[in-house]
């Protein structure tokens, strides 16, 4: 699997969808690629910053300003 790849089944790994050959395929580049290691860890802070953004009623002082601003401006090109 190239890095390319690992982005493109990203969510579907996530949500447990990859079927098991895929998964493996996508676990064994896991333990010989570190940037998508720390790809795969700013994709998770990013869902679950988004996730507190949308439940809370203010933005958690541990959220990057940059990050809320993009966000916000996503939400206006939609």
């Amino acid at each position: 699997m190239t890095c390319r790849e690992f982005a493109e089944f990203l969510d579907a790994w996530l949500a447990g969808l990859l079927p098991a050959e895929q998964a493996g395929a996508f676990r064994r580049h896991l333990a010989v690629c570190p940037h998508c290691v720390n790809y795969l860890d700013g994709y998770r802070r990013t869902v679950d910053a988004v996730e507190q953004l949308r439940a809370a009623e203010t933005v958690p002082e541990e959220v990057p300003a940059d990050l809320v601003r993009a966000i916000l401006a996503s939400r206006k090109e939609s």
